[in-house]
């Protein structure tokens, strides 16, 4: 059975025209859009997100939101980390207003001194605890850690896939970020790592070097290509484009999956 795969943008814009923005979106067939909160939750408003999530969900059109980036679970220090937490819970208010499926963020760094496996653990009970705040106030959202691009930042595929897989929580797995990690993309070892019926992708181009990722470019038709051609099937997939052109370059994924 072929994926449901959903396609958008990652970015809505202004809170004064999300509402005509997402009528675009929908008039191109995209029906996913992740919400950049990556220098804070500028949706202040319970009202006015709610109105967006209302009108979102009119259109079929499935938010997500992603998190500062000036966040790190593994910060030596302790306020950091609590700075971290409170930061991430703001995106999940919001997005719990929004009816936003996840919220992505970027775990954290490794730090000197501290080897990879202590960086888990402190890692992993950053989310239990970000994790029970959700429940306590009896949220939908999941929390979804991403697959890092850098080799020195925390968010390998097996970092990420054991926190799945050891608290619960939700995903997002950045193929982007993979290639420029690891130097491939081994679709098997992915399938195998993330077996949720439910993905939450992120995809573009990028420029790459020894250490990972540099910087995103505009997504090339042959790179959306084999993406689409190694999609598992019977899953619900939403693919969140972060290129420079991310609308254009979301619409031309659909056109190619369609042929698919």
């Amino acid at each position: 059975m072929k994926s449901e795969v959903l396609f958008g943008p990652a970015g809505l814009g202004p809170t004064k025209s999300a509402i005509a923005t997402l009528e675009a979106f929908h008039a191109q067939g995209l029906r996913a859009c992740e919400l950049a909160f990556t220098h804070g939750a500028y949706i202040k408003s319970e009202q006015d997100a709610r109105a967006i999530g209302k009108r979102a969900t009119e259109l079929g059109i499935e938010l997500s939101i992603h998190a500062p980036y000036f966040v790190n679970l593994n910060s030596e220090d302790a306020e950091k980390r609590a700075k971290t937490r409170e930061r991430i819970m703001e995106c999940c208010k919001v997005g719990e207003w929004l009816g936003a499926k996840v919220v992505v963020f970027h775990p954290g760094y490794y730090r000197e001194g501290v080897d990879r496996i202590q960086a888990y653990t402190v890692v992993k009970e950053g989310i239990l605890e970000l994790m029970k705040e959700i429940q306590r106030n009896k949220w939908k959202i999941q929390l979804a850690p991403e697959t890092m691009g850098k080799v020195n930042v925390f968010g390998s595929i097996d970092e990420i896939s054991r926190l799945a897989q050891e608290t619960g929580c939700a995903v997002c797995i950045d193929f982007a970020h993979i290639l420029a990690r690891d130097k491939k993309v081994d679709y098997a070892l992915i399938l195998k790592a993330f077996p949720q019926e439910e993905w939450h992708v992120h995809f573009s181009g990028i420029v790459y070097g020894e250490k990972g990722e540099k910087h995103h470019i505009k997504t090339g038709t042959k790179e959306w290509k084999e993406l689409l051609a190694h999609l598992p099937a019977g899953k619900k997939i939403r693919i969140i484009n972060e290129s420079p052109d991310m609308v254009a370059d979301a619409v031309t994924g659909i056109k190619l999956w369609k042929k698919i």
